[in-house]
């Protein structure tokens, strides 16, 4: 499991570019986001670096908790 805080991720529209952009990576992935406390977490094999880079790349700032 892999938790990120996303501070820049403000609404709904948000919420599903970061889901499509982790599904791209791993189509396998759960990702459960929470837009009232910014974080998204994922389910996946993918490293947590790797899964940083693609929510990255999608235009938005994930932290790691």
């Amino acid at each position: 499991m892999h938790e990120f805080k996303v501070q820049d991720m403000t609404c709904g529209h948000c919420a599903g570019t970061i889901e499509k952009a982790v599904k791209s990576a791993d189509p396998a992935a759960t990702v459960d986001v929470d837009l009232s406390t910014h974080s998204v977490r994922i389910e996946s094999a993918q490293p947590g670096a790797a899964l940083k880079r693609v929510i990255a790349d999608a235009g938005y700032s994930p932290e790691p908790i």
